[in-house]
C-alpha cells in the first residue's frame, strides 16, 4: 500500500510480509537500542505476529510503521508515529535509515513527508522526538526539519552502563 506521500526519490508503504527480514535486522540491532525503547532481541515468530495483528489505523494502534522504499523498490529504512494522541493531537515520530544509507538524504525526505502527512491527513498539532543530546546528527537533522528543542531531560536514556542526557524536540503545524 503506497501511504500516497512521496517525494521524488522515496515512498512510505504499509510492511508487507517481504520486509520481516528489514524488520527482523532494524529491530534486532543492539546499536539502535539504545536510542529506543527496546532492550531484548524479537524472534521473526514474534515479529511476524506483529506485522499480522496491526490495523495500520493509528486510530486502532495508536501507531503506525511505515517502510521507507526509494523510488527503485530498495528498502533504506522505517518510520513510526507512536504514543498517539488523539485527543491531544499529537504523536512521536521515530525514524532508522539503514547505515549504508544514512547521509543521502532519506531521512529528510521521509519527515518531510510524515510532515505532511501528519498535518494534511491526521490533523495533528505537533509531532515530538526524544534524541540522546550527544547524537549531534540526529539533533541537527530534526533542527533541519524544523524541529525546536524544547527541554533538555538529565539522564533519560540509559545504555546498559550510562545514562545519557536527552532532547525533547517538537514541531508544530
Amino acid at each position: 500500500m503506497d501511504m500516497g506521500y512521496s517525494s521524488m526519490d522515496i515512498r512510505l508503504r504499509a510492511m508487507e510480509p517481504e520486509d520481516l527480514d528489514t524488520l527482523y535486522k532494524i529491530e534486532n540491532d543492539m546499536a539502535l537500542w539504545d536510542v529506543g525503547m527496546t532492550n531484548v532481541p524479537y524472534s521473526r515468530y514474534a515479529l511476524h505476529n506483529y506485522m499480522s495483528g496491526v490495523s495500520n489505523d493509528i486510530y486502532a494502534d495508536r501507531q503506525v510503521r511505515l517502510i521507507i522504499e526509494r523510488k527503485d523498490g530498495v528498502v533504506v529504512g522505517m518510520v513510526d508515529l507512536v504514543n498517539f494522541d488523539p485527543r491531544h493531537k499529537r504523536a512521536e515520530i521515530g525514524i532508522v535509515i539503514e547505515k549504508r544509507y544514512r547521509r543521502q538524504g532519506y531521512a529528510s525526505m521521509t519527515l518531510s513527508c510524515m510532515a505532511e502527512y501528519s498535518k494534511s491527513i491526521l490533523h495533528l498539532h505537533q509531532l515530538y522526538v526524544i534524541v540522546d543530546a550527544s547524537n549531534v546528527a540526529s539533533v541537527s537533522l530534526f533542527k533541519k526539519m524544523g524541529y525546536t528543542a524544547t527541554s533538555y531531560l538529565k539522564e533519560w536514556l540509559y545504555d546498559g552502563s550510562n545514562y545519557h542526557d536527552a532532547v525533547l524536540m517538537q514541531v508544530f503545524f
